[in-house]
């Protein structure tokens, strides 16, 4: 299944989109689209998946995303309200001609770096949430002037992470298209068991080749991307729930409690164990 192919839905009166989904409409699958994404999260909290990037989202992220970068926000739990503010635009939406101007080499770059995604964090992120949710309502020119200074506050704090290593190509590839079957493959069957000879099969190419082709378009291995899945997905459970560390274990689509100590100390540099009382701690 390749991802969906958003499109966007503008009025007579705007250029952009600037607009809060929330619970039922904030739901949606691994799905891409030429627009630049800004989005700020107002509730809820879950998985991120960004290109080739596994991780979390809590109330109060913002992250920035480029053209075409494949991505999905998925809520911890279903019944979880969510909701966020989404900025989308397209790199030519003020003019063919803006993006030469001298002054725009500095937004030139960010938009470069954003193929990458950016996970905002310092000050800029509480600096930039207010800007967000004023372009909700704004209009006129004042809506162009409160997105380039969100943009401007990007550049100048300097404040974010890259976080995906996937190369951003073109829609409808014959690659693109195969190694988004995978991801949403995988993000719908994390909790399940799942094999190289069952992927590949879904990829339709042998086992061999599937490694291969995994390793080259991703820059890590299946088994490891499965495994951040799962840890992600186990991160929410010991942060959020009583459960023992055993059922989260076997929750998260892992088969035995060692592998998944393993696995977690991999990608998180901690346990389990020492992950929630490191939350339970910065809480109280």
């Amino acid at each position: 299944m390749k991802p969906l192919i958003e499109k966007l839905t503008l009025s007579e009166n705007t250029s952009f989109l600037a607009r809060t989904y929330r619970t039922p409409t904030f739901e949606v699958p691994w799905h891409q689209h030429i627009e630049y994404e800004l989005i700020f999260f107002k509730e809820g909290e879950g998985s991120s998946f960004v290109g080739n990037y596994v991780g979390e989202f809590k109330t109060g992220d913002i992250f920035f995303l480029g053209s075409n970068l494949p991505h999905t926000f998925q809520k911890a739990q279903k019944d979880l309200i969510t909701s966020a503010v989404v900025v989308q635009f397209r790199e030519e939406f003020w003019g063919t001609h803006f993006m030469q101007l001298p002054e725009s080499r500095s937004i030139k770059k960010l938009f470069d770096i954003a193929y990458q995604g950016l996970k905002i964090k310092g000050d800029c992120k509480q600096q930039l949430a207010p800007f967000i949710e004023e372009l909700e309502f704004a209009e006129g020119f004042e809506r162009i002037i409160l997105l380039c200074e969100c943009l401007q506050l990007i550049i100048q704090s300097n404040e974010y992470d890259t976080v995906s290593t996937q190369e951003v190509k073109e829609f409808n590839t014959k690659n693109k298209e195969r190694i988004d079957r995978i991801y949403q493959y995988t993000i719908d069957r994390f909790q399940e068991p799942v094999t190289l000879t069952a992927v590949a099969k879904h990829a339709r190419m042998s086992v061999p080749a599937f490694c291969s082709y995994f390793k080259k378009s991703t820059k890590k291995t299946y088994i490891d991307f499965l495994n951040e899945v799962r840890i992600g997905y186990a991160c929410k459970q010991l942060i959020d729930t009583q459960k023992s560390i055993e059922d989260i274990c076997y929750e998260s689509g892992f088969n035995t409690l060692a592998n998944f100590n393993k696995q977690f100390l991999k990608v998180k540099k901690l346990t389990p164990s020492k992950y929630r009382k490191d939350f339970v701690g910065k809480t109280r």
